[in-house]
Formats: C-alpha cells, structure tokens, sequence
C-alpha cells in the first residue's frame, strides 16, 4: 500500500538525512520526497510503499528524533495532492504542434523554447503526471525532474472553523469565540505584532499541541541566498542522477551532513530512465566549497550524475499549497489576491480555502506576505526543481536589463 507520510520539523544542519536514516534502515525505498525549508520549520511530504504494521514503527521511530515537532499519516484521509515536473523533450518541427495540443490539453506550460527542444511545466496529481510523460515518450524526453507530492488534509464542509486563532484579529464576527489575549491591541486586516503576547508564535497566533506551542506556518519573510555576500555564500542548484535503491538518499544527504551544509529544498522524483531518480537540492556554500562537495558527491556508487546549475540559465519552478482561514466576507478578497498570482483554489470549505501556487521562490514569498492578514493555517512547499535551458536565455539576466524606450 503507498503512504503519505507528513512530518513537520524545526529547522536543523543535519535534519533530512535523520529523517532518510529512518527510513534507510528498514529497508524502505522513498518513492518521493519533498521538503522546502522556512525560516526555522518545515513540512516534508513523504511518499512510501509498505504495511500499516511496519509503517507505524517507522512513524514512531520519527517522532523520537529531536526537534521533530509532529508526524502524521495521511493515506487514508480525503486529501489535496499535487506535484510539479519539468519535462524536457525533442520537438522537430514537423512535431511540434502535436507537443503544443498536448501541452493545451493537459494544461501545461512551456517555460523555454530552443530549436529543437520544449521545456514544459506540468502541475497536477500523480496520475497526471503518468499520462503526461507516457503522451510525450514518443517524442523522445530528454530530462525529467519531478518534485515528489505534497499534500495537504481536506477541511470537513459545515465544521466549525479550528483555525479561528490564526484569523479572529481580521474577523468581528469571530470575536467572540476569541479569547481576549489574541484580539487585545488588534485591529482589523492587521497581523498580531511579534512583540505583543498571544497564543504563543512570534508573528502568528499558533494552536496548542500537547502542551507544546507550535508555528503551523513557514515564514514567508525568509527567503534563500540570491546575492554574494561578504564570505562569498550563495545559493547553490545542483542536481544528481541516482540509481533508485533504498537507502541512497540517506548517502547522499549524508555527505551533505557530514561537511555541514543545511539544504534549504530536497525533491525526490523518478527521472526519465527506469530504475533512475533526479535529487534537486539547493545549499548555500561558496563556489570552492561545492566544487568539492560535487568530487565528494561522485564517490559514491549509486550517483550517476551531480551537475551545479547555478551558474548557466537554468528554469526553475517551485509548487506550493497554502491554507487560508476565510469567512464569507473574506473569501472574495482571497479569490482576487490568488487571480492576481495565477493561483488557483483546490479546495473550499466554510471557512478555509487551500490554493496553489507555482513559480519561482519570490512569487512565493509575495502571496504569503498579503494573505498574513487572512489567517495562514498550513503551508506546503515542494522546494526548487530546475532543468538547463535549452535556448541559452538566462531569465534572471535579463530582469535586471533596462530595455531603451523607443519611439
């Protein structure tokens, strides 16, 4: 039976290749895995094969692992699932209008175009992804990469609403249920500062657990490493072919661990050879640092391929699913902020809406910040996948270009 694992955990050096051990030393293969890191939490979504005996084990094997926060098995719950993949493949041009009919039906998108080739984008669940790559097998894919799934639980339809704390300071008609301590200094459309006591958090109102106050939501104001700093610390893209075997991404994440490194987003999917995996990581490291990390990277024996992407123009997409607490006078304002963003609602209840969201790491970061007001419930992201482009167009160049006014 495949399972949907979700463990939400406090950021730390060393954190993923913890949590793959687990999985490592019970001889269990992650199909899928995808994590992006916030500022200090993160949610991974684990996709694996096995029984419900051996699985619990593993479940309560996880939540003995320090600063893991709460795990949870969601296989068997209604749930919303979604995955990103980038599809390299030829496109001749007595081909290419069949790509594109595909490309409309399936709802994709083509994110870079060369003269013999298409990069697609494709969101959607696992099942579409499937008859997406088996449609375009016999125009010749040259490179996959695929996020892993995330998902996130279905809210009930007539429930009274279990997030009211993350949104009562926007909503009169929740002050009442609301206690004093959450609504006291607040007004409405505003975010509870950090420096005023709530419920517990530092900028959201959180909802106990066990005694334990927890943050449900990933920091939106947290972003990666863009720039070159003063040490020479960048944000590295590198991308691994591996062969698909139980236990190798514990070996890879544990070269990672042992240098030091904190990845910042892992995606783990099936690449587009049988029997092989594509790993999509992103590490802050200086150039020297990587280029010893990639020597260390090709020692071992399941890695076929490590390719550092950051300095060649790249496409790069990242998913998201995000949970708004909503009430009628809210939801119509949610709906216009999402159709700005090109994001599209998944799920709707009385009082949440789940949308989704996909682009790059800053897009990301600008719908988190307008939706604070709303109340965020729960936020998943897959992390960073990316794939060479074939054109040669470096888009991040050409953002900073100033094109000359003419006329």
């Amino acid at each position: 039976m495949i399972h949907t694992i979700s463990v939400f955990v406090g950021d730390e050096s060393g954190m993923i290749n913890r949590i793959a051990g687990v999985f490592a030393r019970r001889g269990y293969n992650i199909e899928s895995l995808a994590v992006g890191l916030n500022r200090d939490k993160a949610l991974f979504t684990i996709v694996v094969s096995g029984t419900e005996r051996v699985l619990q084990q593993v479940i309560e094997q996880l939540q003995k692992l320090v600063n893991v926060l709460k795990v949870e098995d969601i296989s068997s719950e209604p749930q919303v699932e979604r995955e990103l993949m980038l599809v390299k493949v030829n496109a001749h041009p007595e081909s290419r209008a069949q790509i594109m009919w595909l490309v409309d039906t399936f709802r994709a998108r083509i994110v870079d175009i060369a003269e013999h080739a298409l990069t697609i984008e494709v969101t959607g669940d696992p099942g579409k992804m499937i008859a997406v790559e088996r449609n375009l097998r016999k125009f010749q894919i040259r490179e996959i990469v695929r996020t892993g799934k995330i998902a996130l639980r279905r809210e009930k339809m007539g429930a009274t609403a279990p997030f009211w704390r993350f949104s009562a300071a926007s909503y009169p008609d929740l002050k009442e249920q609301a206690p004093a301590s959450v609504l006291r200094g607040s007004k409405k459309g505003a975010v509870v500062p950090p420096t005023e006591k709530t419920t517990g958090g530092d900028v959201y109102p959180v909802e106990e657990a066990s005694d334990l106050m927890v943050h449900r939501v990933l920091d939106a104001h947290w972003g990666l490493l863009t720039e070159e700093d003063t040490s020479g610390l960048r944000s590295h893209t590198l991308s691994l072919l591996v062969n698909d075997v139980p236990g190798v991404l514990n070996l890879v994440t544990g070269v990672f661990s042992r240098r030091g490194y904190n990845i910042q987003s892992l995606a783990v999917g099936h690449a587009e050879t049988e029997g092989i995996s594509r790993i999509t990581t992103v590490v802050p490291a200086t150039d020297e640092s990587v280029s010893k990390l990639v020597q260390q990277l090709y020692k071992l024996v399941d890695v076929h391929e490590v390719h550092d992407l950051t300095h060649m123009p790249f496409a790069e997409k990242e998913l998201m699913l995000i949970k708004i607490a909503v009430n009628a006078a809210a939801r119509r304002d949610v709906l216009d902020i999402a159709s700005i963003f090109r994001a599209k609602a998944v799920d709707v209840s009385d009082h949440t809406i789940t949308l989704q969201l996909t682009g790059d790491l800053d897009k990301m970061v600008a719908l988190q910040r307008l939706l604070e007001p709303y109340g965020i419930c729960e936020v998943a992201r897959t992390g960073r996948v990316a794939l060479a482009r074939e054109s040669g167009v470096d888009s991040k160049y050409l953002r900073g270009y100033s094109f000359p006014l003419t006329g």
